[in-house]
This record gives C-alpha cells, structure tokens and sequence, in this order.
C-alpha cells in the first residue's frame, strides 16, 4: 500500500475507488483511496503482494507475467489517481 500523505487533510469522504484499464498488466484493475490519501490497487493487493508475503505461493504463467510488470504501491496510475483526488478535493474547499 502507497504511504498515506500524512501533510494533507484527511478527505471529505471515506473511501473512493475507480476501475481502469491497466497497460502495464493489459488487465481492467480498481484503485482505492482512502480518507488518510492512502492508495491500493487490486491486481497488487490480490496478487502481487500475497506472492511477496509467502513466495511457495504458485500461480499459473498468465498472472506471473502480469505480476512481474506490476509496479504495485509506486505505478503512475494509482499515484495520478491519487493527486488528482486531492487537486478536486483541496480545490472544491
């Protein structure tokens, strides 16, 4: 999970989340950000994350390859989606 920017308000809402299409894993995954402007993706959280926490987990050639070009917490898309939640948030006050 993206570091939360502890610097900024804490957003007006609980939760929001998009889904996208993804180039680097040529997949549709959803981005979630939280209140603290803390980021998850769900390809990462599902897969990549897991496969780091306990490496004897198996997974078939197709998800491998999507894991391997994961970027997970520091991808352009969950860090873009982001800041453009706090300019529409920090903006609108």
């Amino acid at each position: 999970m993206a570091k939360a920017k502890t610097k900024l308000q804490p957003a007006g809402w609980q939760v929001t989340a998009t889904s996208i299409r993804c180039e680097f894993v040529n997949d549709f995954v959803t981005i979630m950000v939280n209140k603290d402007w803390s980021t998850k993706c769900t390809l990462y959280n599902r897969y990549k994350q897991k496969a780091l926490d306990d490496n004897r987990q198996k997974y078939d050639k197709k998800i491998r390859l999507k894991m391997e070009k994961c970027d997970g917490p520091e991808c352009s898309y969950v860090i873009n989606y982001r800041d453009k939640l706090i300019e529409e948030d920090l903006g609108a006050k």
